[in-house]
């Protein structure tokens, strides 16, 4: 989000510490206090991990088979949610230890819930028991209502708290339990809910629960749309396939259902991608993080191929066959089911069952050796892909090598003869800003805090990397000595800890040909250095395109908004504003650079985050891949809200 980012004060500490000052937090006081805890933070990613809590729990009903029908609503004001199902609804009746509704218990206790015994629920993704409170706790407003043994109950929350007791509405047909929520603008600074987000989830669900409708009514452009996949991870997988425009090599994709030991669906087929890309979920939930199911499928399915090409005495001369080469352009999805999974946090984006591991391994590998032995067509096409892809990255380590023993980083004189290094020694708080063009350049040169601020200027938009080969991206002169001056290398020999600074900052023009140099450059780093985004060191610089005069005051103007805004707030009553509007970063003074995009204590910055791996690999390859169609389509659609363009 932009913020600015000014140096750390030490706060102010008392000399006295006792037991006065220890706070104790009771009820669901410590998820307002710290909601980060519970749902991984008050961003975007937060907000939509409330509609997840509640929709697990809908899910839970659904897989084991209570529930046939699952509708979500996000409603006109986009800011407020309903999740509803035709489960068993939630028991209503008084709980023998709490004297209250296991309704209000549910929605008002952490660690309640009906799943900590297996008798209720032979699997299910909330286990923790805190989903439902935590929703409510973060929420302005939640009613609850359930459909059970023929009546209607209603309960109404306030900030976590019941607003009266629960009522009996009247009769009703059939059972189900209804949630409406608002999240708390207080908690989060933007309530604002992504329509294509929550659409991409609720199809997801409906492919690893074959068979259940999942509908999306969106009230704020009234639309509605509803998923249901009799064929499950078969029909997920075709999508996935054309979404990433991937062409399979071999005809059918390789398919496992096994129901007895842990519950295993898995589909995989072999592409002329160069990258891996593996979705997989633990009882409905999406672990992005991996796991150990993840490891368990990997190890499986290189015992088996290994053994296909021994026992075929398929192995290439002059080449050693790697786990990588064996999985790159490898698509697939694994779908878990077990009884007590260990999560890792609430946001349980990771598997970490030790057992799980040696179960799926087992499970995996002579089913996919079976089917590579019965299907010899299909898997000599895979085999010849594996073997393609040893001597591409073969190929690529030889480039790679011929690249770092001409531009080595381990001093100074070898560094890329642009760049204008830093001559300070700290590492961490050093930054190096990759500016468009040589002009830009000059200024930043000029401008920046010369001990702490490296300036790399780019000559014309650099190449669009996706799809191409690590050799290939390594032959363009730019993106090479970007990599030179940050010293961590890329792809499988990335080292973190020869980073040799603390932030890399994009900082191109704020119109439309700087946009699109960022996003190109984005696209390199996403793709062939994305552990620089996993750890928080990418960045986009916010320049002005706009500079306000009014009277003796200057405001500094993002965008075409912006300045509407600023207009609106100080040009009233004054003195006729003078408006400057700049054409590219070299029409800048080297102190008025400084002072508006570089100086720490009054520049904006956005940091570069991935909110969803699945939602960004889509996107990334829809606007920048091959595929020219996407990409119009994407423009058509939005045509009406593009910014005019530059003349």
């Amino acid at each position: 989000m932009p913020g600015y980012l000014a140096p750390i004060q030490k706060p102010t500490v008392s000399t006295t510490y006792t037991a006065k000052d220890i706070t104790v937090l009771e009820g669901l006081e410590p998820v307002r206090k710290r909601p980060g805890m519970y749902i991984g933070g008050v961003g975007s990613t937060g907000l939509h991990h409330l509609v997840w809590e509640i929709l697990d729990n809908s899910v839970d009903e659904a897989m084991n088979g209570y529930a046939s029908a699952i509708t979500v609503t996000l409603h006109e004001d986009g800011a407020s949610i309903t999740v509803s199902d035709d489960g068993r609804g939630i028991p209503v009746d008084k709980h023998p230890k709490t004297g209250q509704s296991a309704l209000e218990v549910i929605f008002t206790v952490l660690h309640a819930g009906g799943k900590f015994e297996s008798g209720n629920y032979k699997t299910a993704g909330g286990l923790h028991g805190v989903g439902a409170s935590v929703v409510n706790a973060l929420s302005k407003q939640l009613v609850a209502t359930v459909r059970r043994d023929g009546v209607q109950w209603e309960l109404a929350f306030k900030q976590g708290k019941p607003e009266g007791s629960l009522k009996k509405v009247g009769p009703a047909r059939g059972t189900g339990t209804t949630v409406y929520f608002q999240p708390d603008a207080t908690i989060f600074p933007k309530v604002e809910f992504d329509a294509a987000v929550i659409a991409e989830r609720l199809e997801v669900v409906s492919y690893i629960h074959k068979g259940v409708k999942v509908t999306f009514e969106n009230e704020v452009d009234k639309t509605k749309v509803s998923f249901q996949h009799q064929e499950g991870l078969s029909d997920y997988l075709a999508k996935i396939l054309k979404d990433r425009n991937a062409k399979p090599v071999h005809e059918s994709a390789f398919v496992q259902a096994r129901e007895s030991g842990p519950r295993l669906d898995l589909v995989l087929q072999w592409t002329e991608s160069t990258d891996e890309h593996l979705r997989s979920y633990v009882n409905g939930i999406p672990t992005a993080s991996g796991g150990t199911h993840e490891n368990g499928l990997r190890a499986g399915l290189g015992k088996a191929v290994r053994n296909y090409i021994d026992t075929h005495s398929l192995s290439p001369k002059g080449v050693t066959l790697t786990a990588e080469d064996i999985r790159e352009g490898l698509t697939g999805v694994l779908s878990l089911f077990i009884e007590e999974p260990q999560f890792q946090g609430q946001t349980k984006d990771r598997l970490n069952n030790p057992e799980v591991l040696s179960a799926v391994d087992s499970a995996v590998r002579p089913a996919l050796e079976h089917w590579l032995n019965h299907n010899r067509t299909m898997a000599e096409a895979i085999v010849a892909r594996i073997i393609l892809s040893a001597r591409a990255r073969e190929a690529s380590r030889a480039a790679s090598a011929e690249v770092t023993r001409k531009t080595a980083t381990t001093g100074r004189l070898n560094l890329p003869g642009k760049l204008s290094d830093c001559s300070g020694s700290g590492r961490e708080d050093s930054e190096l800003f990759v500016v468009e063009g040589d002009s830009a350049g000059g200024s930043a040169k000029q401008g920046r805090d010369r001990a702490r601020q490296a300036i790399l200027p780019l000559r014309g938009k650099v190449l669009n990397t996706e799809g191409m080969t690590l050799a290939k991206v390594l032959e363009n002169k730019e993106l090479a000595d970007l990599v030179t001056a940050l010293g961590c290398g890329m792809g499988k020999n990335f080292d973190l800890t020869r980073l040799r600074y603390g932030r890399l900052i994009i900082l191109a023009d704020a119109d439309s040909d700087g946009h699109h140099i960022a996003t190109l450059l984005l696209t390199f780093i996403y793709r062939h250095l994305p552990q620089l985004i996993a750890n928080g060191r990418v960045y986009l610089a916010q320049p002005p395109l706009y500079r306000i005069d009014v009277a003796k005051d200057t405001y500094w103007a993002l965008d075409e908004d912006h300045k509407t805004r600023l207009l609106a707030q100080y040009g009233q009553g004054r003195s006729k504003p003078e408006i400057t509007r700049f054409k590219g970063l070299g029409e800048m003074m080297p102190k008025v650079l400084w002072e508006t995009t570089l100086n720490p204590r009054t520049r904006r910055l956005l940091r570069v985050e991935i909110s969803d791996q699945i939602v960004t690999d889509r996107v990334i390859n829809e606007l920048m891949g091959k595929d020219a169609s996407a990409r119009f389509r994407f423009i058509m659609e939005r045509a009406e809200d593009a910014e005019e363009l530059d003349v």
